[in-house]
């Protein structure tokens, strides 16, 4: 399968990504862009090679932020060459084999900050998780150019792991507290083939949440204040993995060790696992998902909590959670074709990812609230990271690299293939080839979504192939058409779990139009999510809107909708670089409040124009309030 985007929403993203954010990530890792926080990481391996003297700098899992930008670059790499990057690359991995010890181990901290504490802290030591993303970035590098020196690095290194940690009684019965290796190590067999990375990811998901936990002897155990909020659910380790049925814990890991356990599922065919992981889907999504796609409310312990506990301007839903819901959906979507995956996986990329960088590629948000009151924010929430514009790093860095390596990997999400089936789960004008037993088809799909929702297909082939061709339809549509060669088809016959299946005989230059309506909807939420009674949000098509006090004057609280007031989707191209911006009408209080605090209730109301533009892009032109949920009257 190949697959090359060319359209006018994500392929420029990408290319940003690539001629922008990848340079400029470079630059925050050696620590070279003015008025941002302090990275370190490259020069925290000069010393642990030896290079340079110095005392290590930043987060335990420093490590990571070079791994994930590494396997952003090498993603890159596949649709744009580059040699001085790749020559970049090159110089860190052979920074990195200096670097690794003599056993095979590699990591900075450990190595330089607390060489005595090597594999001691599971709970929140993440040596395993750097290794893992380390792991991750290998493979990419690997899969894109060819050369193996990292990937024999890496491979050192989980050997030594192997050798260390498994089931065998001579071994260390552990699992990391954040997972990341269990989804890494699935790559590196897939690439290497060697069974023993497989089976060592199957032990670390199998050992997790059996008790006694050993997480509970450490002296790093339940966090500084030893609070309930850092229990065995923060680590998914208070029940073992086939009897979690309900989403606990830091949101990250969640997601990370369900997107390994589908990957478990998809190489052992574990029917076991998948009955799980559906329950584990529907808790999230029914129960503690935000309508941006955002998981994760509270910002202590950065967790789910308990069920519709949804507040939106203490909304945590860190940007790397919800890259994190797209890598599971896909799998899920691997596993089983059903649109409800495709529909989470589109919810999260248009709103809950695309929110955590700027429009430039070079300032992010770690935290994605769904209200913003700049001026009471910072007295008001007690949570790190927690800002009210994007900045230019972070300390903990985690998300500006994840966010690049989930855009230049992107074109990998659109499409899945089982033997003579082809689906399509999000829509973009793209050019992508498909070996369908022994012959090659092309799909040539041209369309302006997620501003417009007509697509068409244009099918190339040098002879007929029979061929299923399934197209999601999404969620938010009420009204689906498709059309193959003109001819009208009746969905009802057609479409099994949101997914339109059209099988037939397909020739050259055979034509498949897919019109999706898109119409400016109200939604509401369950009333049980208390914070948003009596309000509603504007979706329209994929994207979720906000209003702005760029747009709208301050106190957008006290903004209402009237039930009855339509509003009207514009494309314009002189806002936020080109978008769909709604315009309509509502209502705030009138102008006769002077300097008293309470009054007697005046019923007067005065009518004023609004406008909403996507959740996505907000907060890139002026600073100022922000909501998602608005009142209705």
């Amino acid at each position: 399968m190949q697959v090359k985007l060319n359209d006018q929403f994500w392929q420029p993203k990408v290319q940003q990504t690539v001629h922008e954010t990848i340079p400029y990530q470079w630059k925050a890792l050696n620590d070279e862009i003015e008025g941002a926080e302090p990275s370190h990481a490259i020069e925290n391996f000069r010393i642990t090679a030896g290079e340079k003297t110095g005392t290590f700098y930043g987060m335990v899992f420093q490590d990571s932020d070079v791994a994930k930008w590494i396997e952003a670059a090498a993603y890159s790499l596949r649709q744009f060459p580059n040699p001085q990057l790749e020559e970049a690359i090159d110089a860190v991995i052979d920074l990195m084999g200096r670097a690794q010890q003599p056993d095979g181990y590699l990591n900075t901290y450990y190595s330089v900050a607390e060489p005595e504490q090597r594999w001691k802290d599971f709970t929140f030591g993440h040596e395993l998780y750097c290794a893992g993303h380390l792991i991750e970035a290998a493979v990419a590098y690997y899969e894109s150019t060819r050369k193996r020196d990292f990937l024999d690095i890496m491979c050192r290194y989980a050997d030594y792991i192997d050798r260390i940690m498994g089931p065998d009684s001579d071994k260390m019965h552990v699992y990391c507290g954040h997972e990341e290796i269990e989804l890494a190590l699935v790559k590196l067999y897939r690439t290497t083939n060697e069974q023993r990375y497989l089976n060592l990811s199957q032990y670390f998901v199998e050992e997790r949440g059996k008790q006694p936990s050993f997480l509970k002897e450490e002296p790093g155990f339940g966090g500084p204040a030893k609070d309930r909020w850092f229990d065995l659910d923060y680590h998914q380790a208070h029940a073992p993995v086939r009897e979690q049925e309900t989403a606990e814990g830091h949101s990250v890991r969640a997601v990370y060790l369900y997107a390994s356990m589908a990957d478990l599922a998809i190489a052992y065919g574990d029917t076991t696992l998948i009955e799980a992981l559906r329950k584990l889907w529907e808790h999230i999504t029914s129960k503690r998902m935000y309508i941006t796609g955002g998981i994760g409310s509270q910002g202590h312990a950065e967790r789910f909590t308990i069920d519709y506990d949804l507040p939106n301007d203490t909304a945590y839903t860190e940007t790397c959670a919800s890259i994190g819901l797209v890598m599971l959906a896909f799998r899920m979507l691997q596993i089983e074709q059903d649109s409800r995956y495709g529909d989470v996986m589109e919810r999260a990329l248009y709103n809950g990812v695309l929110s955590g960088m700027s429009l430039d590629g070079t300032h992010y948000f770690y935290v994605n609230p769904l209200e913003v009151h700049p001026a009471v924010a910072h007295y008001r929430y007690d949570m790190k990271h927690v800002k009210t514009e994007r900045v230019p790093w972070f300390g903990c860095a985690c998300c500006p690299p994840n966010i690049a390596r989930l855009l230049t990997s992107l074109d990998k999400y659109f499409f899945t293939q089982n033997g003579a089936e082809i689906a399509m789960h999000l829509y973009a004008s793209n050019e992508s080839t498909f070996d369908v037993e022994g012959r090659q088809i092309t799909l040539r799909t041209e369309t302006h979504y997620p501003w417009d929702g007509k697509i068409q297909v244009v099918l190339q082939t040098d002879e007929p192939t029979e061929s299923t061709l399934s197209f999601r339809i999404p969620s938010w549509c009420r009204h689906p058409h498709i059309t193959v060669n003109g001819e009208l088809l009746e969905l009802d016959a057609i479409v099994k779990r949101g997914y339109a299946q059209i099988s037939k005989r397909w020739m050259n230059n055979d034509e498949i139009k897919l019109y999706f309506p898109m119409v400016v909807e109200r939604i509401e939420s369950n009333p049980k999510v208390h914070e948003n009674a009596g309000k509603i949000a504007l979706q329209y098509g994929p994207l979720v809107y906000c209003l702005e006090e760029v747009d709208n004057g301050s106190d957008l609280t006290d903004i209402s909708l009237p039930v009855d007031s339509e509003f009207i989707a514009e494309y314009r191209e002189d806002v936020l670089d080109g978008i769909v911006v709604l315009s309509g009408g509502g209502q705030r209080s009138d102008l006769s409040w002077k300097d008293e605090l309470y009054r007697p209730v005046k019923r007067e109301k005065m009518s004023v124009p609004i406008s909403a533009v996507p959740y996505a892009f907000w907060g890139n032109r002026k600073p100022g309030e922000m909501a998602v949920w608005i009142r209705e009257k």
